[in-house]
């Protein structure tokens, strides 16, 4: 039973207020503190996907006209419904479309859901999106998707074409681009169709490409920034000059019989690159080289690495070489840095690839990324972002910078594969009361028992589980493997600095 709190006497209008309810207080005041910590946080927008990749969030503007409702007395003395008429219209056509009353149809409907226990099929909601994609939309997707069945139906410069064939995939048969790949390279090089042309724009355009790991997203967004730099160098007056000059000492020196001397003038892209793309990581930053230095050995352009991991002597021969560099490829905070002491390395730029975007725009690399892409804003033609994750705070930031932007996402992005058991561990409850290291432990525990109850390959022994641990920091691998260690888990710690005999064990 409730206390009633006296009643409170305004002293305006002398009315009694309506009773206010008093809570009862706990018999014991640590009930209270305890309770409180066990209620659920709310999680940032930075951990949480977005609903909704392939739409921009509403903006500002929308939000502040939804809020600009009527009253609680609003609706009275209206003399019709206040009903969308687009929405009205579409409701009729569906109902229309499904023949008969469609409000018994719909009325049995809901009865029929109000019954039933709601989804039990639970061996398919492993597989369910946490992004929703709609029906249309993915239907649209694989129509395009449809549309370019080979590399050969991109209109790519034919040096590109062989450097796809004859070295990327070189020995390979039956070559056909990854779904990412066939909806983001002809969106990137301005072709709408298989049998089209490229329509490069003059004017900068901004696309999100959100595709799952390993989906193919570095080959989509290398092969239309390389087309772009290859046609821009044969219209470049500054490169043709060197070549002539370069041509005219060469036969020099051949006329003369003379020892051969190497052309010592620098090139005009010398610490000017026209292509940058951006990583956060630096064995992700030799992966993307490695792809691109790969196509350079066909389509013959300079590329060069800035990492962290180098000698500075390198650094500076990679960047400052007389041979020129045409793409970077480099973490941010590095690039940025050699950019505070030369602000021109910036000044040619015309595509950026922002990879892994989620981190690149996260709390401790997103000022530096911001600063990098303004100082590269005004040559710039062509900004990229890919990510096989987007948080609602990086979707809303682009949405908001970049309101304009194209989004090209795949029909898998944000989905569980059915081969995958998922399972969600809630640390902040009993026992682990947000100690994660217990509950990892806990984890592997758990499997081991799971795996020493099945026999593996060979018969009376058991099957050994091998596991990964992930974490977001390399001091945290070294610590979580310490702990294992101590409740008698073999763990090992892998990261950057660990050395290359470890690696291989």
């Amino acid at each position: 039973m409730q206390r009633v709190a006296a009643n409170s006497i305004c002293s305006l209008c002398l009315f009694t207020s309506r009773p206010a309810t008093a809570i009862r207080a706990p018999l014991q005041p640590c009930l209270t503190q305890r309770f409180l910590s066990q209620r659920a946080k709310a999680r940032p927008s930075r951990m949480v996907l977005s609903d909704r990749v392939d739409q921009a969030p509403p903006s500002r503007d929308d939000r502040r006209r939804r809020r600009d409702a009527p009253g609680p007395f609003g609706g009275m003395n209206r003399t019709y419904a206040n009903v969308d008429p687009a929405r009205r219209a579409g409701r009729q056509r569906a109902m229309d479309a499904k023949g008969g009353n469609g409000r018994d149809r719909e009325r049995d409907g809901r009865r029929g859901m109000r019954d039933g226990d709601g989804d039990d099929r639970k061996a398919l909601k492993m597989q369910r999106a946490l992004a929703t994609v709609s029906y249309g939309k993915r239907m649209m997707m694989k129509e395009t998707m449809s549309e370019f069945e080979s590399f050969d139906n991109f209109d790519l410069i034919p040096i590109l074409q062989a450097a796809v064939n004859d070295e990327l995939f070189k020995g390979m048969t039956d070559i056909k681009p990854t779904p990412v790949q066939r909806l983001a390279i002809p969106a990137l090089l301005g072709q709408r169709g298989p049998l089209d042309p490229k329509r490069p724009s003059n004017e900068m355009r901004s696309f999100l490409l959100a595709a799952e790991t390993g989906s193919g997203k570095t080959l989509a967004y290398l092969l239309p920034a390389i087309d772009a730099l290859k046609a821009a160098e044969a219209e470049d007056p500054e490169i043709k000059a060197y070549r002539e000059r370069w041509e005219a000492e060469k036969e020099r020196q051949l006329a003369s019989k003379s020892k051969y001397k190497a052309f010592d003038e620098p090139h005009p892209t010398m610490a000017r690159p026209k292509v940058v793309v951006l990583v956060p990581t630096a064995e992700l930053a030799h992966q993307v080289t490695k792809v691109s230095k790969s196509i350079s050995h066909v389509a013959k352009f300079k590329t060069e690495l800035l990492s962290s991991d180098l000698k500075p002597q390198q650094i500076q021969r990679n960047l400052y070489g007389p041979r020129g560099v045409d793409v970077i490829v480099s973490t941010p905070h590095l690039l940025a840095s050699i950019a505070d002491s030369d602000p021109n390395i910036l000044s040619w730029v015309s595509h950026l690839i922002v990879d892994e975007a989620d981190s690149l725009f996260d709390r401790s690399f997103a000022p530096v990324t911001t600063s990098i892409i303004e100082r590269a804003s005004p040559s710039l033609k062509q900004f990229v972002c890919c990510s096989a994750t987007i948080p609602r705070k990086l979707n809303n930031f682009l949405a908001t910078n970049y309101p304009k932007m194209t989004r090209i996402t795949t029909p898998n992005l944000h989905a569980i594969p059915r081969r995958v058991q998922l399972g969600v561990i809630d640390v902040s409850k009993d026992p682990y009361r947000n100690k994660k290291d217990l509950a990892c432990a806990d984890a592997i525990y758990s499997i081991g028992r799971e795996s020493a109850s099945h026999e593996g390959p060979v018969k009376g022994e058991v099957d050994v589980r091998r596991i990964m641990v992930f974490v977001n920091e390399r001091e945290k691998t070294e610590e979580l493997a310490a702990y294992l260690r101590e409740k008698g888990i073999n763990a090992e710690a892998l990261h950057r600095d660990t050395p290359e005999k470890r690696h291989g064990e």
